[in-house]
């Protein structure tokens, strides 16, 4: 068989036009499909020689340093006439382009294509109306009898008072634990770090975890890579309101977790690193917990704080759909002038097609604590999980084109540091109930983070003390039954409530609202907040819901435009906002029971048995975080 030489010449426009090559000499299209100007590049001559067929390489850029990495490649595939050019996506360019590394998992853990494309396939899943079928995977089982009484070919590597399950939100609690002086081990199936990409927050959040010991308030300042004011909220031209101290620093979880470690290893804490969860057996008087390197762990206690893909909640929660989603795209670049601001929540954007689905987007951005000029910038819409809503890599091929109108910047003069992408499920039956004997599920594992905000750190940060109280009652006394352990995560009617807010800022499938009716909506709410003040803004910026000031903000807004109820049942339904009502009504009661009833009776639960007390404390602190008192201006 002669051999095949292919001698060939393309001049290749960067529009996403496939190419094809049957004589040798490639002609694309000389209209990019952006609109913009076209760049062209000559590819050299490449020799396709037998087996070589269908095999793709990738032709080098002549455009010079000035060109951003994204566009300096552009993938070919071997046929037997000619050559064809594959349709690659701007994402894929992207990320193609920005040197990858092993961080963290979550939204802005790995920047690697492959990656968003697995992130893609769970979305699909989940977004599948295909009904599930079989039993869980069984990674919990309750056993009769006492645990001594088993045998079990695993190595016993210890025995610990608490296991704790996903370290990387979970070592605050561990820290906590341990410093009270419990025997405490952290499970992690990767390296105990944090990420490179920053978490924001407000000092007052941060500084819970001094209060509580986990951080000295020297360390908590060194975490702080950025610090920023003011912080803006927008929905549409003349709608800016300006806010101080809301998510204003940035703070790197690779400092932070790595702070928190040292002080949990020092309170004499052990940490079982790259190596994950396999099964959990509960006896009555304690689990044995196996790990995937065949080791066993004997615990009075399990926390699970394996986040949203926790295989305990996954368990636990087989066959529920999603009640609402957060789809979450965006980047860390370089190349920003004006960067001294941060946007905690804005929209220029009416109700908008992406994919086959109508949705509302909203921007946050922030400075990065990594140059003067680095700024991370989020577009992220709410929705719910039915087969046409949009995958990420859809939704990232919006974020490239709506991003340069909204920062005042053009793509091809930003350097990616990061790509960031992620969904973020919740269900209405949050915070979950502990489902095991001796097993609690924390952060986001247990759906106690905003519905609105989904935001994990902040969400551990304020409930850490709550927490570390209730689980030190709960060891000491060994109260350590589902029933009890539910308690620590109880209904929360303000959390609840969230979800109205929710359904009213998405776009139902089918649904066609008037393109700016969510921001019109949004922008009365928050006009009326701000004309009542600070302790009525403030609280509701940092995820906490509060009667009085929610009472007076929706008074406000039927004063300030009284046909907007109409509209909201038009936009949400009669039957949510009938539940939200309920919800609103639990929140005037746990307002009275925590500021009237709790004092009163405090005395009198001072003299019952251990038991009863825990119970009643629990109680306590279910009305006053419930009903938001627990945030103090």
């Amino acid at each position: 068989m002669m051999p095949l030489n292919l001698h060939w010449t393309a001049t290749v426009s960067l529009s996403q036009h496939a190419v094809h090559c049957d004589s040798g000499l490639a002609r694309p299209s000389m209209r990019s499909s952006a609109g913009g100007n076209v760049v062209h590049r000559r590819i050299a001559r490449k020799v396709c020689s037998p087996g070589t067929e269908g095999k793709a390489f990738r032709a080098p850029s002549v455009l010079g340093p000035t060109r951003p990495r994204s566009q300096q490649w552009r993938s070919f595939v071997f046929c037997s006439s000619g050559a064809q050019a594959v349709t690659v996506s701007r994402t894929q360019r992207i990320m193609e382009s920005i040197p990858t590394g092993e961080e963290a998992g979550g939204a802005g853990g790995t920047s690697s294509y492959e990656s968003l494309k697995r992130v893609d396939k769970q979305w699909k899943m989940v977004r599948s109306m295909e009904p599930v079928k079989g039993s869980p995977p069984e990674v919990v089982r309750r056993l009769d009898g006492q645990m001594l009484g088993t045998s079990d070919r695993a190595a016993l590597s210890g025995s610990f008072d608490v296991v704790v399950c996903g370290g990387t939100l979970g070592v605050f609690v561990a820290t906590a634990l341990a410093q009270r002086g419990f025997k405490v081990a952290i499970v992690e199936k990767g390296q105990l770090r944090g990420r490179m990409q920053e978490w924001n927050i407000s000092r007052k959040e941060l500084f819970e975890l001094v209060k509580l010991g986990v951080l000295n308030a020297e360390e908590a300042e060194q975490v702080i890579t950025v610090d920023f004011n003011p912080n803006r909220v927008g929905f549409g031209a003349g709608s800016d309101i300006w806010v101080k101290d809301i998510l204003h620093l940035g703070v790197s979880p690779a400092k932070l977790i790595e702070t928190v470690k040292q002080r949990f290893l020092q309170a004499g804490g052990t940490v079982f690193e790259s190596t994950g969860l396999s099964k959990v057996d509960v006896f009555d008087d304690g689990a044995a917990v196996y790990l995937d390197n065949d080791e066993l762990l004997k615990a009075r206690l399990v926390l699970d704080c394996m986040g949203n893909a926790s295989p305990i909640v996954r368990q636990v929660r087989w066959g529920q759909r999603p009640d609402g989603v957060c789809l979450v795209v965006g980047t860390c670049a370089r190349g920003f002038e004006n960067n001294t601001s941060s946007d905690v929540i804005y929209t220029n954007l009416p109700v908008l097609d992406v994919g086959k689905s109508k949705l509302q987007l909203f921007w946050e951005a922030f400075p990065a604590g990594s140059g003067p000029k680095d700024r991370t910038t989020y577009l992220f819409t709410y929705l719910d999980a039915t087969p046409d809503r949009p995958s990420l890599e859809e939704l990232l091929e919006a974020y490239w084109n709506l991003m340069p109108e909204y920062q005042n910047v053009k793509v091809e003069d930003l350097e990616f540091l990061r790509v960031l992408y992620g969904f973020f499920s919740t269900y209405r039956k949050s915070p979950l109930p502990s489902a095991f004997d001796r097993i609690l599920q924390i952060g986001d594992a247990s759906g106690i983070q905003s519905p609105l905000s989904f935001g994990g750190f902040g969400s551990i940060s304020r409930h850490l003390e709550r927490l570390t109280t209730g689980l030190t009652d709960a060891l000491k006394g060994d109260i350590l039954e589902k029933d009890n352990l539910s308690l620590l995560n109880p209904y929360m009617p303000n959390l609840s409530g969230a979800w109205l807010l929710q359904r009213a800022m998405s776009v139902p499938p089918g649904g066609s609202p008037p393109p700016d009716f969510i921001n019109e909506l949004l922008s009365t709410n928050f006009t009326c907040m701000e004309k009542l003040g600070d302790p009525v803004m403030r609280p509701f910026l940092q995820d906490v819901v509060q009667f009085g000031p929610l009472a007076k903000t929706m008074g406000s807004m039927m004063l300030a435009n009284p046909g907007i109820l109409p509209q909201i049942i038009k936009q949400v339904g009669l039957v949510p906002l009938i539940d939200w009502l309920v919800h609103f009504i639990g929140l005037g009661s746990f307002t009275f029971l925590s500021s009237v009833a709790a004092p009163a009776l405090q005395s009198w639960v001072n003299g019952l048995d251990r038991r009863e007390q825990f119970i009643w404390r629990r109680r306590f602190e279910a009305w006053r975080f419930g009903a938001g008192l627990d945030y103090l201006n």
